[in-house]
């Protein structure tokens, strides 16, 4: 049986530069295991369809305690390494975010990606190195990615933007950071540049408009992540579903879905461990 300590040492062994840790996000328990069961190494949760999930919006919406209960929830259903999307730490100070990564090992992730949102970098360093502190205290390898919302900046100015990431980039790694999330669609020449100029595996987004992984891969990405693309995905079919049941009757958007008995089977069974 897979110990806690196990499953975090596997997690951060999966994280090769060109051969990254492909990551199609789940939201619950049963996206989990059907993501699992697909064949994915490891469950990345998104708290965009956590959230959308218990009716909140995305943005910290959520409390601490429902994060952790809709964590908790999903490393009860697989047997894989999770990694929780805990956005800023649901947390005002960097001691709260230490409380929150506490409570992400309680609930068995190996994993958690911490948003910047564009605070100074000393603030988010501080935060970054509290979360290092409070998962090494329990001697577990915590695999913190770094998220740096540069995209969040005006468009338009592409050196500016590079050069912006990279000192986030490298102080968080200063801090305790294990990764890097980027995001936004960039090109292959922007991968290889993040890559070779800053010391963390680069983590990026798979999902409409994006280079395919292949692609990612070959410029270095370490880890590639869906993001809340597949929820999206999910809820459209809900909607288009439901649309054309009210509007003409009809049920053909469920075409190629999963039978009943297939999916209830997949849930039943219980994770090997």
């Amino acid at each position: 049986m897979a110990t806690l300590l196990d499953m975090a040492q596997m997690f951060r062994s999966l994280h090769v530069p060109g051969t990254p840790l492909v990551l199609p996000n789940a939201w619950d328990g049963a996206s989990a295991r059907v993501v699992a069961d697909a064949g994915a190494a490891a469950i990345a949760t998104t708290s965009a369809g956590v959230a959308w999930s218990l009716g909140h919006g995305d943005g910290d919406h959520m409390t601490r305690d429902q994060a952790l209960g809709a964590i908790t929830g999903i490393t009860a259903t697989v047997d894989v390494p999770v990694t929780a999307d805990i956005e800023r730490g649901y947390a005002t100070d960097s001691d709260g975010v230490a409380e929150t990564v506490r409570g992400v090992l309680a609930a068995g992730a190996v994993g958690i990606n911490l948003e910047d949102t564009l605070r100074s970098v000393a603030e988010q360093a501080e935060r970054i190195a509290a979360a290092r502190r409070a998962a090494d205290e329990t001697g577990i390898p915590l695999f913190i990615n770094a998220r740096i919302d540069t995209h969040r900046l005006p468009p338009g100015d592409r050196k500016a933007w590079l050069d912006e990431t990279l000192t986030r980039a490298r102080a968080y790694a200063t801090a305790g950071a294990d990764g890097i999330f980027v995001l936004g669609t960039p090109d292959a020449e922007t991968v290889r540049t993040l890559v070779s100029c800053q010391p963390l595996p680069v983590n990026v987004l798979a999902g409409p408009g994006t280079l395919p992984v292949s692609e990612l891969a070959e410029a270095g990405a370490a880890r590639i992540s869906a993001g809340s693309s597949i929820t999206e995905a999910a809820y459209g079919l809900v909607r288009r579903a439901a649309r054309e049941l009210l509007e003409q009757g009809t049920t053909t958007s469920l075409e190629g879905g999963f039978d009943y008995a297939t999916l209830n089977a997949l849930l039943l069974a219980e994770p090997a461990r």
